[in-house]
């Protein structure tokens, strides 16, 4: 019996599934899912602690990266997000994406065969690094629907993703014809301006994500940088100061600050900062 098994059984006598549930909520997965396994084999199916019992055990495996394992608990509670959320993922672990792409479906209640939902699964699909898969989606999408808003742009991401910048330029451009107004895309068509160095063309399109969205840290960060390559040091430093007021710890936007103030010869302030990242073992 390991230390943590007993000092839960050390509170006093409980059921399977409290001492399941005990386990579970502290994280210790392997132990609990042999608890819950105990549990649910004594309790009714589609009672309350059933079903609380299932899920656990469906997240138990699904955390230990035992998908295969996972699946069939979480099979048990289609009407869960938590369940379907799971097992999208673990479908894709065992390969078995079209499953995959029906409990995306349900997690979003989309129907799996329509235009939203293949770009439901495909967005879903990419925030994982499945991006093959994903791009098969959101191309099934585009066939059912070429107007699809935000369809280019997640072809445009997966294309960034895999180094061909040309290609996510392509894509986005069809996008924002599509769908002008999506700060992300001309965020992202800066972006992948950048990643070839070509700064003047990134330039508009990061101004222009900017004026959509003014929160958004990253947009000032790349213009801060196009503006720093150019050597034109007082905008970079007015932008990146804007970018620091917006995301105070982020080490990209107070890394180019310091090189930006040493560049344009106000070394005190630039070292200061460049200093606290060093300090801080931050530095970019």
């Amino acid at each position: 019996m390991s230390w943590l098994l007993a000092l839960v059984l050390s509170a006093g006598p409980q059921s399977a599934h409290q001492t399941g549930m005990d386990l579970y909520r502290q994280k210790a997965y392997a132990q609990a899912a042999v608890e819950l396994e105990k549990a649910a084999k004594e309790e009714k199916v589609g009672s309350p602690e059933w079903q609380e019992s299932a899920l656990a055990l469906g997240q138990s495996y699904f955390v230990l990266a035992q998908a295969s394992q996972a699946i069939p608990w979480l099979e048990k509670l289609p009407a869960s997000t938590e369940a379907n959320y799971m097992l999208g993922y673990a479908y894709l672990q065992t390969h078995q994406p079209s499953q995959a792409e029906a409990a995306f479906a349900r997690l979003f209640g989309v129907r799996p065969d329509s235009a939203a939902g293949h770009l439901m699964a495909g967005q879903m699909m990419l925030k994982k690094d499945f991006d093959g898969e994903a791009a098969k989606e959101v191309e099934a999408a585009l066939t059912l629907d070429p107007k699809l808003p935000e369809a280019h742009f997640l072809l445009g991401e997966i294309a960034i993703f895999r180094g061909r910048s040309a290609d996510g330029i392509a894509e986005l451009q069809k996008e924002l014809t599509l769908n002008p107004n999506l700060a992300k895309a001309w965020y992202r068509l800066g972006d992948a301006y950048t990643r070839g160095n070509q700064w003047a063309e990134a330039i508009p399109n990061l101004q222009r994500a900017v004026w959509l969205n003014p929160e958004f840290s990253g947009p000032y960060i790349l213009l801060g940088k196009c503006y720093f390559k150019q050597a034109n040091y007082p905008n970079a430093e007015g932008i990146l100061r804007r970018a620091v007021a917006i995301d105070p710890n982020n080490q990209a936007a107070n890394y180019l600050l310091g090189q930006t103030l040493v560049a344009e010869g106000k070394r005190e302030e630039g070292r200061a900062v460049l200093d606290k990242l060093r300090k801080t073992g931050e530095t970019p």
